[in-house]
């Protein structure tokens, strides 16, 4: 079995948690359309892309494939978007991870409402603080801050906008060799998806989208519910 199932399942209930409110993303990235198949015909259906034309063209070819009865692969857009990009985006993907401006949200809503549907976003957050991230600044976000009031300005922004659901909050950890550093990471970004619950009840925050190959285990203790994974499924992709 190429994906890690039991291993979460595990990690899940020895942390106490409910293996069925954990979602496996495969990160399908510079992966052949093969490769995507084998794992939807063994009946997973939740995928991750980065990049929106590398994403359309296999999105397409899945579908043009695929039997009318069996149901439909999920698409999740976990890498960064620009913002010229939205239209194809909303177009494409049931789950956006990666909403990181303002800007970014008006348009994904304009043209999710000319596809009468609502799209769900996360917001990426930057809780590592690291200039290579994208993400709202949130290192330093507890009540009271002015870190903290931005983002209430932002989300009640976004929350304003129709034919979208903000659904939780997605960041990414540093890459190193040592797992425990995502730690402090991870529960960050649970810490501040509750406060952000609190202040905003009538918002549908139950996702944290966090942890990869090298940390899923760790994401899975801190409270993720989408593990964005590729390595561990794939192997180590091919760079192009």
């Amino acid at each position: 079995d190429a994906l890690p199932i039991s291993h979460i399942k595990d990690i899940a209930q020895r942390s106490g948690r409910t293996p069925d409110d954990i979602t496996l993303i495969a990160v399908t990235k510079n992966q052949p359309l093969e490769a995507i198949e084998s794992l939807y015909e063994l009946g997973h259906r939740h995928f991750g892309e980065n990049r929106v034309e590398e994403a359309s063209e296999k999105i397409k070819l899945l579908s043009s494939q695929m039997h009318s009865n069996t149901s439909p692969p999920i698409w999740h857009m976990i890498g960064h978007i620009q913002s010229r990009k939205a239209r194809t985006c909303a177009s494409l993907f049931n789950h956006i991870h990666s909403v990181d401006t303002i800007k970014l949200a008006t348009r994904l809503s304009r043209f999710a409402s000319e596809h009468e549907t609502t799209l769900s976003i996360l917001l990426q957050c930057n809780i590592s603080g690291e200039q290579t991230k994208s993400g709202f600044a949130a290192t330093d976000a507890a009540p009271n801050t002015p870190q903290w009031s931005d983002l209430v300005n932002t989300i009640s922004r976004i929350a304003d906008l129709s034919n979208l659901s903000i659904a939780g909050l997605m960041t990414m950890a540093p890459i190193t060799n040592n797992p425990e550093a995502s730690r402090p990471i991870f529960r960050n970004l649970r810490i501040l998806k509750d406060q952000i619950s609190q202040h905003f009840p009538q918002l549908p925050m139950n996702h944290l989208s966090m942890g990869m190959s090298a940390d899923y285990a760790i994401a899975i203790q801190e409270g993720a519910t989408m593990l964005r994974i590729g390595t561990s499924i794939f192997g180590h992709r091919n760079t192009k």
